[in-house]
């Protein structure tokens, strides 16, 4: 009897649905995604995988965290495709072989909210370094990820281009949670934070938060579907993240980006780019 359980579970991996029934998928059917709490928090990732799924018989199991943690997954075999959205970290990836196939998928921006007060004048600064500088010399609250995201490291990167160091600041607060959440606390606190657009839209309407700073091309935010690389790990699903990444840079994918939000908010979440060069995104 024990032998038969151990074989019956070694062939299945069984999934229980809330409000439906017991049911089992073949583990070479199953896709670990690692990705951004933005594909996730924004609802894209509800729209895009029920149709990849329907189309290969793949079951996706979304693991939504930080860039820095989808990619330290990856870094430790523990899922089979990422999405995720932190360029010099994917970098580092690609370049020690963890990585395989990076493939640009879409893009949308990074923007500076907090309270329609603006008590910091992040408004009238001109930019994100500006409006940065305006926050640390106004002790105004800061409330950053704190989670090694691609949203944490962009932030990183406009306090160290305006030259400060917030870290230890009574001002500056970390809350080591998702994109989503984070949007809450700053509402709740009446503080600034920086987030991507297509979350901040996605929960706009539970928010007390206004969008201060945008358009600065320091704040474009660029999406990657990476394969994890199956000679570090011969035991991730090299098949099904190779589904996964052509399905997000295919046609179909593609056009669902470019319509995804654009009914509800009036414009699209992202911007599907396939299609593109790197180098012009933004333009």
């Amino acid at each position: 009897m024990k032998s038969k359980l151990c074989i019956a579970l070694g062939l299945l991996f069984c999934v229980f649905v809330a409000a439906g029934p017991l049911w089992c998928a073949d583990p070479a059917k199953t896709i670990i995604l690692a990705t951004t709490t933005s594909t996730q928090d924004s609802g894209l990732l509800d729209e895009l995988i029920p149709v990849f799924e329907k189309n290969t018989g793949f079951f996706v199991k979304t693991i939504a965290v930080g860039s820095g943690q989808a990619m330290m997954m990856g870094q430790k075999g523990e899922a089979d495709v990422l999405l995720v959205h932190s360029p010099a970290a994917e970098k580092k990836f690609m370049a020690e072989s963890y990585g395989l196939n990076q493939r640009l998928v879409m893009h949308n921006d990074f923007v500076l909210v907090g309270p329609s007060q603006d008590p910091a004048g992040v408004k009238a600064a001109g930019g994100a370094v500006p409006a940065f500088k305006a926050i640390a010399a106004g002790s105004a609250l800061f409330l950053s990820r704190g989670d090694d995201s691609g949203t944490h490291a962009k932030e990183k990167t406009i306090w160290k281009a305006a030259d400060l160091n917030p870290e230890g600041q009574s001002w500056y607060q970390q809350t080591g949670l998702g994109m989503g959440q984070t949007l809450n606390v700053a509402s709740e606190k009446n503080g600034y934070t920086l987030t991507d657009r297509g979350t901040y839209l996605a929960v706009k309407k539970n928010l007390n938060l206004d969008i201060l700073v945008e358009g600065d091309a320091l704040l474009l935010n660029v999406y990657h579907v990476i394969e994890v690389n199956p000679a570090k790990w011969p035991k991730v699903n090299a098949t099904g993240a190779k589904a996964f990444s052509g399905f997000m840079v295919g046609s179909e994918a593609q056009e669902m980006i470019r319509t995804f939000g654009k009914e509800k908010y009036g414009s699209p979440l992202f911007f599907p780019d396939a299609d593109k060069k790197e180098g012009d995104l933004g333009k």
